[in-house]
């Protein structure tokens, strides 16, 4: 199943595979052109995102982790009410529906993103410190 959350479509891993008539040592030249790329655009990442945001910790998941839920509860609460009367909805209730299933879909999105950036290392993760 494929969903479209925020009109962006992240691509499928298309991982280096050499073409077939490239000699090995081709092959070899063109993976370390291509790890330098990645490599840029990890140092790229790690700059810009890390300036941004800083790092995270516990209280930024359970931030964001707090609003997906509400937005959840919100999205299924607001289905149960339009759907009480079991008359079929309009298209402003269609409307209104669909707005509190992005808000969740986009801060789901947001949440899997924050734990992307910190598993790639672009965050430093900072957990709580016991006591404190």
């Amino acid at each position: 199943m494929s969903s479209t959350m925020s009109g962006y479509r992240r691509p499928s891993s298309d991982h280096f595979e050499p073409e077939a008539d490239l000699d090995p040592q081709a092959q070899r030249q063109l993976r370390g052109k291509l790890e330098q790329i990645d490599y840029t655009a990890f140092v790229s990442n790690r700059e810009v995102v890390g300036h941004v945001l800083g790092r995270a910790d516990p209280k930024l998941f359970q931030q964001l982790g707090v609003a997906a839920a509400q937005a959840r509860a919100n999205w299924v609460a607001t289905a149960v009410a339009l759907t009480e009367t079991g008359h079929a909805l309009t298209p402003m209730q269609v409307d209104k529906l669909a707005d509190t299933r992005r808000a969740y879909e986009e801060l789901t999105s947001a949440y899997d993103a924050l734990r992307r950036l910190v598993e790639r290392g672009y965050i430093p993760y900072a957990p709580a410190v016991k006591g404190r």
